[in-house]
């Protein structure tokens, strides 16, 4: 990741702490701020230490090795190898809508998750292509960083809640109508700040995914197959937890939520122009200036 990009994240995730903060402090003033802040460290170092666990069991995924899924546990080995990372967990989560995501708190403790609809309905290039990216993701620590944001972003609405039953500070400098303002608008202001995190690094892992596998169009591909299918094909699961969808190659929800507008993921046609952009530079580069 450059360092622009680093820079940018910081700046984000400065924003949402620094969010949290003044709901804190709305909700119950000076007292309320530090309350606030020691409820995120304990939050985020549960979400630090745990968040994978979680994660795979609630949506029932099964471990698999070399000798119960051959292919799809070499192809990780193969890949990784290729990233410079360790070996992850490879795990399968039973469900038909074709979709994959990658979690854990750094690459000696990863693991990655494909759907039985994705190794099912898609071809060993699709697969390799969705891989790369969730690999991308892993060596750029993002399943750390969007579990801090979705933990952040989840908490700052819950002290909004809080400000709505208890009524909050009202001697804050903007008396009740801050509360109100604050119960509107702080939620919506972390979403969009961790929709900005998410969407960067999706195209960020678009890009290392791309480079890992070699083929760009692998993962395009991929990208139009699986953004099809989901509107046709339901993740329960995911539609129960949508805090969850960001950590999906695509979004998986789609079939029962209204949610384009704040669509965690940048739009398909994006990423495939931006994939088929960069295909197209390294044909160029193999076949030198005189083709």
């Amino acid at each position: 990741m450059t360092l622009l990009n680093y820079s940018r994240t910081a700046l984000l995730l400065a924003a949402m702490t620094g969010l949290f903060l003044a709901v804190g402090y709305l909700l119950g003033g000076e007292g309320g701020m530090i309350i606030a802040l020691l409820f995120a460290i304990g939050v985020n170092a549960f979400a630090y230490w745990n968040s994978d666990k979680v994660l795979l069991r609630m949506y029932h995924a099964k471990e698999v090795d070399a000798r119960s899924a051959p292919a799809l546990y070499g192809t990780v080995r193969s890949l990784a190898a290729k990233a410079g990372l360790p070996m992850p967990r490879v795990y399968v989560v039973d469900n038909p809508q074709p979709n994959a995501f990658a979690t854990g708190r750094k690459p000696e403790h990863a693991a990655v998750a494909v759907t039985t609809g994705l190794v099912q309905r898609m071809t060993m290039e699709d697969v390799a292509g969705v891989l790369a990216h969730e690999l991308t993701h892993i060596r750029n620590r993002d399943t750390l960083i969007m579990t801090v944001t979705a933990t952040l972003a989840g908490a700052i609405s819950m002290l909004a809640n809080f400000a709505f039953f208890f009524g909050g500070n009202r001697n804050n400098p903007l008396g009740f109508v801050g509360i109100i303002l604050i119960m509107i608008l702080a939620p919506l202001a972390a979403m969009l700040v961790q929709l900005a995190i998410s969407r960067g690094r999706e195209y960020e892992a678009d890009r290392g995914g791309a480079e890992i596998s070699g083929h760009p169009l692998w993962l395009a591909s991929a990208l139009q197959k699986l953004d099809g299918a989901r509107r046709q094909i339901g993740n329960e699961e995911a539609e129960r937890n949508p805090a969850t969808a960001h950590l999906f190659i695509v979004n998986p929800l789609g079939r029962h939520s209204m949610d384009s507008l704040f669509s965690t993921h940048p739009s398909t046609a994006e990423r495939v122009a931006r994939l088929t952009a960069m295909a197209a530079r390294m044909s160029a580069t193999k076949s030198g200036p005189w083709g």
